[in-house]
């Protein structure tokens, strides 16, 4: 019996979440599966993404987690709609000061800004689909 061995990739500097974002690109995400949990300062992203690393043909389950979040922005997201499916198109990094912003864009020209002193991303399959 083969082992399966999942994916965990630590970003904590700009290249680090370019590679993230390279695996990200063109996952599937639901409203419901995007949580902000504020006390924890965690943000969490529940994602249906191709595997990149291996064969690109087959789908896996992943938890993006960014840590260290002090403050979330969307624009152009409906939270309302339980049902909408966003295209994760890429992750942007941009430093303001002493602070960075992690942009997530999405298709449909809608977007989520995260604001935080430290980047600390976490992508982790779960399992296949």
């Amino acid at each position: 019996m083969r082992k399966k061995y999942f994916a965990k990739i630590i970003a904590r500097d700009p290249n680090g979440l370019q590679v993230i974002s390279a695996c990200c690109a063109e996952s599937k995400v639901k409203i419901e599966d995007i949580k902000f949990l504020k006390k924890n300062k965690l943000f969490l992203l529940s994602i249906e993404r191709l595997n990149k690393e291996r064969d690109n043909k087959k789908k896996i389950n992943s938890i993006c987690k960014f840590e260290f979040v002090d403050n979330v922005k969307s624009k152009n997201i409906d939270q309302n709609d339980k049902d909408l499916i966003l295209e994760l198109l890429t992750i942007d990094l941009l430093k303001n000061k002493d602070k960075f912003e992690i942009n997530l864009i999405f298709n449909n020209n809608s977007c989520i800004t995260l604001s935080t002193e430290i980047v600390e991303v976490i992508l982790e399959d779960q399992n296949k689909i």
